[in-house]
């Protein structure tokens, strides 16, 4: 009988994804090589082919499971059956959240889900329109007159505009963190310039006595 994988192969198999979200991300997938992924994990390069075929399998791998991670963060919010405007800062909060967990993780999608073959290609995009079209659907639920104009879709995009890129210049050392943030581009994207509500300035200056600037 067939013997299962051990809970050390799964162990060692994430080390080896999260390394390559890391060189993907800082380096690109046509930058980075088995060697650079060997010697980032630490293991000989016929060791990581005992866990890994390619470089292409964890590309594919990092690219479909993030885009599987937003998919579920959409199903838990809807599952809460909260009103249109609360299901969008919800939604809005998590994203923000996960992509300050998953920042590599999201890089790679933004930049390397080019060099996916078109069928693993097309899947990845489907999961995210799905995502997409749950957030302009709930844009259209919180102002119907928006959908029937035909920029609930539209709208979404901005929205992502501003948590997509966020990765490329709030740095985790930073003196506002994913948390101050998220309900700050809530505010600014439901009600504007004038909805914008500053972090208290006691978290604030607690925590510019560790970190540093945002634009360093």
């Amino acid at each position: 009988m067939a013997r299962g994988r051990s809970a050390d192969y799964d162990l060692n198999r994430e080390t080896i994804v999260r390394a390559a979200t890391r060189l993907f991300a800082q380096q690109g997938y046509p930058g980075t090589s088995m060697s650079d992924l060997a010697k980032a994990c630490g293991v000989s390069k016929p060791l990581l082919y005992h866990y890994v075929s390619d470089k292409y399998e964890l590309l594919r791998e990092i690219t479909e499971g993030h885009v599987t991670r937003l998919e579920a963060i959409i199903g838990e919010v809807e599952a809460l059956e909260l009103d249109a405007q609360a299901r969008l800062r919800e939604l809005i909060r998590r994203f923000v959240h996960e992509y300050a967990q998953a920042r590599h993780d999201h890089g790679v999608l933004t930049q390397d889900v080019k060099f996916l073959e078109p069928r693993d290609r097309s899947r990845v995009r489907r999961k995210e329109r799905a995502v997409v079209a749950a957030f302009a659907a709930t844009i259209g639920q919180a102002r119907p007159e928006l959908a029937h104009a035909a920029l609930a879709k539209p709208l979404t995009m901005l929205l992502f505009g501003m948590i997509n890129w966020m990765f490329t210049w709030l740095k985790p050392a930073g003196t506002l963190s994913h948390d101050d943030m998220a309900p700050i581009v809530a505010d600014l994207f439901l009600g504007g310039l004038g909805a914008v509500r500053p972090p208290p300035p006691v978290l604030v200056e607690a925590r510019g006595l560790n970190r540093r600037p945002i634009s360093q």
